[in-house]
């Protein structure tokens, strides 16, 4: 019988699709060229040396060598060393790569507290703003492919905090509510307007970035990164935190 011998063809799974198009990756990597363009004209400028040691820190023993070697430079070549951390830094931000934690405390190690906080909030307002500007142009298909969840959860707090969305903002910044790497991507996707994003950002990484530039003038006495926020910086940070979002719960409440 004909039905007998009729052969059931089974679903081919296709392949999973990258999620930008050429024309966003291509606008990506001229973004990542940029900045190892940058990386290699600070290097031309400096004098022949062994720069074996110059790598991302990933541990605090890798970033006290770094320490170690660079305040030599620092004093000498000031220009090269900061206009190298700032690309650094930024760079690390706009791709979100962990380990900005050990910049940070490197800048407090060079420069001290005042400049390296100056310093801090800076580069990570930098980056963070190259992220929300690239996110804008290729963010979409990518946080919908890696975490539709945490997106739809910040769009549904956005929408509901329009009114007194900087206060909110703010609260973000300041309590490890989102990560920051995925509050930069996701900000333009979700409509945060640019200039609430850069308050919130400049405003609420100060107490942090103090924090973690004044630990490391004492980098020498960490003994793990546990050791980089006790217990009156975390309740210091989520006491200002609650602050900050107060007068939109007030406002949330009388509506």
């Amino acid at each position: 019988m004909e039905g007998a011998n009729t052969v059931v063809k089974q679903p081919v799974a296709s392949p999973s699709k990258f999620p930008l198009s050429f024309w966003e990756t291509t606008v990506a990597s001229t973004v990542a060229l940029i900045f190892a363009l940058g990386l290699i004209g600070v290097y031309l400028t400096m004098p022949d040396s062994d720069y074996s040691f110059l790598k991302l820190p990933r541990t605090l023993q890798d970033l006290q060598l770094l320490r170690d070697n660079l305040e030599s430079y620092t004093s000498d070549y000031t220009a090269q060393v900061l206009v190298g951390y700032c690309v650094v830094y930024i760079f690390m931000q706009t791709f979100m790569i962990p380990g900005t934690v050990f910049m940070s405390l490197l800048a407090g190690a060079l420069f001290g507290v005042f400049k390296g906080v100056a310093l801090v909030v800076f580069t990570a307002t930098a980056g963070a703003s190259s992220c929300y500007f690239l996110s804008k142009m290729i963010g979409r298909p990518i946080l919908s492919s890696l975490w539709p969840e945490k997106l739809k959860f910040f769009q549904t707090h956005v929408a509901r905090r329009r009114k007194s969305l900087l206060n909110y903002m703010l609260f973000l910044r300041l309590t490890p509510t989102l990560p920051n790497t995925f509050i930069n991507f996701a900000s333009p996707i979700v409509d945060v307007p640019y200039h609430i994003f850069f308050l919130a950002t400049v405003i609420g990484l100060i107490p942090a970035a103090y924090v973690t530039v004044k630990a490391g003038l004492a980098l020498g006495e960490l003994k793990s990164m546990g050791d980089l926020y006790d217990f009156n910086s975390v309740a210091t940070l989520f006491l200002i935190g609650v602050v900050s979002v107060t007068p939109t719960l007030i406002s949330k409440n009388e509506s």
